[in-house]
């Protein structure tokens, strides 16, 4: 069962960042291996996980990998934001806690075939649904050069964007990842090339981004996690990308002052109901241990929020 095996990021912080929540069930969102899904199982025998998972691969490792767990483990392939239909599928009314584990997987990384790295000859695939239609070369080959420049500035914080898009339209076809890599790599200026990891990492970081709506579903899907979450249940939320950061803190924001825009210093008149409160004391970073036996660990963030009774701001 190794094609999928990897380790989870900050697996022992998401574990305890969910350890107080009621019985019940967990949501895994981004099911992946199944590693946090195995921890969280192992160290409550009350909770049940439902994980979800385009990523047929995905689905099938997992489901082997914590089938000693019975009937508490029920999987659903779909995107994150179809959580809903997920839970009505498999019967489930509420949730005592969410987990979103974003980004691309170590495994998906690892196999040249599926396209994501940079550093393996593949075909330009990225695609996290393997029968979904659109994929990395639809981006790559056909996007106008300004569309192209947009999301490698937006998705990628790539401050080169202009000239990685207009080398990569001037190269066209471009049928592999390695020369995808190449053609952006030559296109950043030599010294800018030697900080900051490979040249052509914020470029794959988004397109992949692009090819899969990460970024467009993950509103939706959180607050549809906050929504179905028991008051004293948690949402955990792990990003690698200050994209996913961003939405993360604003949606959680929102939750947590129902959208209140009333001064600070004045008492809220607007009505806004808080539906969360923010968990402090939790670690927002892996550890160095971690982050130096895992380097994707290195790029991750973590926030936790609490679902409490609705509460009218104005009497808080």
């Amino acid at each position: 069962m190794s094609e999928f095996e990897h380790a989870p990021v900050m697996r022992d912080e998401v574990v305890a960042s969910l350890r107080t929540v009621p019985p019940g069930v967990v949501l895994d969102a981004t099911l992946g291996g199944g590693g946090h899904s195995d921890a969280m199982l192992d160290d409550r025998d009350d909770l049940q996980v439902l994980g979800l998972d385009r990523d047929p691969n995905a689905l099938d490792f997992a489901q082997r990998r914590l089938s000693r767990f019975g009937s508490r483990v029920m999987t659903h392939r779909c995107r994150f934001d179809a959580l809903d239909e997920a839970m009505d599928a498999h019967d489930v009314e509420v949730l005592s806690g969410a987990l979103f584990d974003l980004g691309v997987s170590s495994p998906q990384l690892d196999r040249p075939d599926r396209g994501f790295s940079y550093r393996h000859d593949g075909p330009l695939d990225m695609r996290m649904d393997t029968d979904a239609p659109w994929s990395a070369d639809d981006v790559v080959n056909g996007y106008g050069e300004r569309q192209l420049a947009d999301v490698i500035k937006r998705y990628g914080d790539e401050r080169f964007a202009r000239r990685i898009a207009a080398a990569i339209v001037a190269s066209r076809p471009i049928e592999s990842t390695t020369r995808l890599a190449e053609v952006v790599t030559s296109a950043i200026p030599a010294p800018a090339r030697r900080t900051g990891g490979h040249p052509a990492k914020r470029t794959f970081q988004a397109i992949r981004i692009e090819v899969n709506g990460e970024l467009e579903s993950l509103p939706g899907a959180l607050d549809k996690a906050i929504d179905a979450l028991v008051p004293g249940g948690r949402l955990a939320v792990l990003s690698y990308h200050s994209g996913e950061d961003r939405i993360a803190k604003d949606r959680i924001r929102v939750a947590e002052t129902g959208g209140c825009e009333c001064p600070p210093e004045l008492p809220c008149v607007c009505g806004a109901v808080q539906t969360v409160r923010i968990v402090r004391g939790v670690p927002k970073r892996a550890g160095v241990t971690e982050q130096a036996a895992n380097r994707r660990s290195a790029s991750a963030r973590l926030r936790v929020a609490e679902k409490i009774e609705p509460t009218t701001r104005g009497g808080i």
